[in-house]
């Protein structure tokens, strides 16, 4: 095939591009101000998507595993959140400030804690004696993980969603025009971006990221070179749990209602996030998280010639499977030769 000549691919993918600009420029130009507060719930939402996908490349880009249970870590970590929240503090709409921020503070601690050991017990019990077995082997045993953590939420939380009052007001911190930014948004906002920078400078800057890149690049060689690989993966996993905690806190929080399940739908989408990003980059989780985000509220939120609500799931999934057919290594992955 004659180099420099676009294929056949690259032109659907940039004729569907630019339906897709059109059409949010027609929704842009018919109602402004409402674009806008559909934007800024979308950033919202996909903030909090963002946060798991980073569990989801952190964990691919040491051991390159998907770890399936990572969205029900997240969701049985804000169910004991809402514990925390309900049976210990006792919190209701009608609490004083400090006492809610004294509970939202001791429920980020517990869930992230909690995740954090949950995510390393699940490590060192199903994935570190498979590091050497066929992926299909991991693959299995991570399917498996997800489906413990779940009936563990189901055990103890039952069926039933698990609600908590709205703690953070959605009224209006800052309003031009028709615009608002009320602080529930502003508050996932405010939390989620500092996580994000911290997690990055922690895997460039410091030792235990250092020690997570060169194991992420060769295992054996950085045994050699005195890393503890065992420890340094550990780490990963407490990481990315830590993450899911503070995701499953926020999520709660922002939409007042959890259940047992819930994680596995939200798993699935921040797993498509990670991938559409390129997983493995922690830039890309991100970007992919708020790209999913902002779809999901384009779709639902916008009012001109929208496929609606039932097509969200149908919408990120087909994104999913484009990506994996069309551009495996993601928007900002590297393509890598597939190992032996």
């Amino acid at each position: 095939m004659p180099s420099g000549r676009p294929s056949l691919v690259g032109l659907l993918g940039l004729f569907f591009l630019l339906l897709i600009i059109v059409w949010l420029g027609v929704n842009f130009v018919k109602d402004p101000q409402e674009f806008i507060n559909v934007f800024f719930v979308g950033l919202t939402r996909g903030a909090v998507y963002a946060l798991i996908a980073l569990g989801y490349t952190l964990v691919y880009g040491i051991l390159q595993l998907i770890n399936f249970a990572h969205g029900d870590v997240f969701a049985l970590s804000g169910l004991i959140a809402s514990s925390v929240l309900l049976s210990v503090f006792g919190v209701t709409t009608d609490s004083g400030a400090g006492l809610v921020i004294v509970a939202i503070a001791v429920a980020l601690i517990v869930a992230m804690v909690l995740a954090s050991t949950l995510n390393v017990t699940i490590e060192f019990v199903g994935y570190r004696r498979l590091r050497h077995a066929p992926r299909l082997a991991a693959l299995i045993t991570a399917i498996g993980m997800s489906f413990i953590v779940q009936n563990i939420a189901l055990a103890i939380y039952d069926v039933d969603y698990q609600s908590i009052p709205r703690l953070i007001p959605n009224s209006s911190v800052l309003t031009i025009g028709e615009v608002a930014l009320q602080w529930n948004k502003l508050f996932v906002l405010a939390l989620t971006i500092p996580v994000l920078l911290a997690l990055t400078w922690m895997v460039r800057e410091t030792r235990h990221g250092k020690a997570m890149r060169a194991t992420s690049q060769d295992r054996d060689a950085s045994a050699m070179m005195g890393i503890d690989v065992n420890r340094t993966i550990s780490f990963t996993f407490a990481l990315a749990g830590s993450l899911a905690g503070a995701a499953g806190l926020l999520f709660l929080l922002y939409f007042t209602t959890m259940r047992y399940d819930t994680g596995f739908e939200l798993g699935l989408i921040a797993f498509t996030a990670a991938v559409l990003g390129g997983i493995g980059n922690l830039t890309g989780a991100v970007l992919g998280g708020i790209l999913i985000g902002l779809i999901q509220e384009f779709n639902e939120g916008l009012a001109w010639a929208t496929p609606g609500g039932d097509w969200t799931r149908s919408i990120v999934f087909g994104i999913l499977i484009a990506i994996l057919v069309f551009r495996p290594s993601g928007l900002l992955g590297e393509q890598t030769p597939e190992g032996e």
